[in-house]
């Protein structure tokens, strides 16, 4: 708690403000927390100003963030005298005056937590999100409600400053600690100029050009000074702009198309992105169609209402998701690439000249190596593990050194390998299953579109890796075999489109709910789908260490 909670009076001196400047700021890992917290105690030291900064290290893998408390007195060392203000450690429940977050949940954690009061303290946070790892193992959308968040912050906040803080440091260069502090300054909360704030920021002596532009943006953001950004700045911003999504496809569809485009590019090459775009126009066309919107009687959503291009953006969404898979190739890649060291070395906040080793922890196993094998060797081999019963024995564990040179090229040549992706096994067993479920949307776009979303929305089963992929995967059939094909025993017994698609959609959510896939046979059965049969799993017996009898008699 601060100290300073009356009026202090000075002879010569007249009245000194009754408690410092409280600031809490929530920053994940490699965003330049520490950074901004440097900035802020140099522009504050600078000025002449009682400042202290304190920091409490958050949970590594996205379950936390870490939090710099910073406590500014306003009034300069010499109109203390020989008096000293007493600066607190730790933040306390309604004693904050300026609540910094640089991610959406954080300051819903904040405003959980009490930091944030509507008689004190100003928010400001950027609306992106970076998704918690509780978000990630949810079979299906397990994202928070940001709307929620940012409507309580309208609420509980004295000021909010809200916007994509991470859009702008993107167009900056720069990392987005320097935004927020731009932010922050344009608030006019911290006792600090404009100039003072600059001046911090050049005397770092890193990355200055790119830090001060996104100051500059922040602030510009805080004090309402922005100026509307056009679609050509825009389009320059964007790392893959592609003109085909624009030209040819619904305009409610380029954020989610241009993001697949992304990814597809990213994934394997142009080419790759051309085959996602060639997918998408039929399912695009059927939307263009139908107008676009949806009638009274698709109740979907559970609204009723229209919706603009839902198909073709949730189509969009979960075929780029799908089609970029995660094998071996990919998986290398990602872990040998440049940005990734880097990210590793911000987050252990590593200076330029110490060393940091990175070990990875890989465990291939028959189904991974036949992944990247040829189509024909692959089913070889998968077939030769499945009769001897080897397919989930044979894994084998491998510690690889990454920031060692046999280890560095160990990956680089896995991933080398994407050039010849498509004549794997894995691969071409993925594009025969995505293209026939873009045949189910397309065959039934053309007379419902609610049952073609329906279909759609089934590719969120398709995800993750190993033993996720695997589950989620069989459910994803069980339910195409069973209930989305009309020549299947099931499928030809509904007497409506209406009533399949509730039945997929019930099928979908019980997948959703249990990747074991038991309550996936419990719903399937109201529709007449017989139970599949039960999975042996063998039984291990392990000798009893000796003399464990005799220790259980004691």
């Amino acid at each position: 708690m601060n100290t300073m909670t009356d009026t202090l009076t000075f002879s010569g001196t007249g009245q000194l403000p009754a408690r410092p400047i409280t600031i809490l700021v929530a920053a994940l890992g490699g965003e330049g927390g520490g950074v901004l917290a440097d900035w802020i105690v140099a522009a504050a030291t600078e000025a002449g100003l009682p400042v202290q900064s304190t920091s409490i290290p958050g949970v590594a893998q996205r379950t936390g963030a870490t939090t710099y408390y910073l406590e500014i007195y306003p009034a300069k060392w010499d109109a203390l005298g020989s008096r000293r203000p007493v600066l607190a450690l730790t933040p306390s429940p309604g004693n904050v005056d300026l609540m910094v977050a640089s991610e959406l949940i954080e300051a819903g954690r904040a405003m959980q937590n009490g930091f944030v009061s509507a008689d004190r303290t100003t928010l400001v946070a950027s609306t992106h999100r970076v998704y918690t790892v509780a978000e990630k193992m949810a079979m299906g959308d397990g994202r928070a409600d940001g709307a929620r968040i940012v409507k309580a912050a309208g609420e509980l906040a004295k000021r909010a400053v809200l916007f994509d803080m991470a859009e702008l440091a993107a167009r900056s260069g720069t990392v987005i600690n320097a935004v927020l502090f731009g932010a922050m300054t344009g608030t006019g909360v911290l006792p600090l100029s404009r100039e003072a704030c600059e001046a911090a920021i050049k005397g770092a002596g890193r990355g200055v050009e790119g830090s001060l532009k996104g100051f500059a943006l922040g602030y510009a953001h805080a004090t309402g000074e922005a100026k509307p950004v056009s679609p050509e700045e825009i389009k320059r911003w964007r790392t893959h702009p592609v003109e085909r999504v624009r030209a040819g496809f619904p305009a409610e569809a380029h954020r989610i198309l241009e993001e697949g485009v992304a990814r597809a590019t990213d994934f394997q090459d142009a080419q790759y992105a051309t085959l996602y775009l060639d997918r998408l126009e039929p399912v695009a066309k059927l939307d263009r169609d139908k107008g676009g919107g949806w009638g009274p009687s698709a109740s979907f959503d559970g609204s009723g209402g229209a919706t603009g291009f839902k198909l073709t953006n949730e189509t969009g969404r979960f075929l780029a998701l799908w089609m970029c898979y995660e094998d071996v190739i990919r998986v290398a890649d990602l872990k040998s690439r440049r940005s990734r060291f880097e990210r590793v070395r911000a987050e252990v906040q590593a200076k330029p000249d110490e060393p940091v080793h990175i070990i990875e922890y890989l465990k291939p196993g028959v189904e991974e190596v036949a992944a990247v094998l040829p189509r024909g060797l692959s089913a070889w081999l998968t077939r030769w593990a499945a009769r001897r019963g080897l397919t989930h024995k044979l894994n084998v564990g491998m510690y690889v050194k990454t920031t060692s040179v046999c280890g560095f090229l160990t990956l680089r040549f896995l991933a080398s390998l994407r050039r010849l992706r498509r004549i794997t096994g894995r691969y071409h067993e993925e594009q025969a299953l995505i293209d026939r479920w873009l045949a189910a949307i397309r065959a039934t776009g053309s007379r419902d579109l609610a049952l073609a979303l329906e279909i759609a929305l089934c590719g969120r089963l398709i995800k993750g890796y190993g033993d996720t992929h695997r589950r989620g995967k069989d459910n994803f059939l069980r339910i195409l075999d069973t209930i989305v094909d009309e020549t299947s025993v099931a499928g030809g017994a509904f007497d409506s489109d209406s009533a399949r698609a509730a039945a997929i959609r019930k099928a979908r959510e019980a997948a959703l709910a249990d990747p074991e896939g038991r309550k996936l046979d419990q719903s399937l059965e109201t529709a007449g789908v017989p139970p599949r049969p039960l999975h042996a799993k063998p039984m291990q017996f392990f000798r009893r260490p000796p003399g464990s009898e005799k220790r259980a008699a004691l």
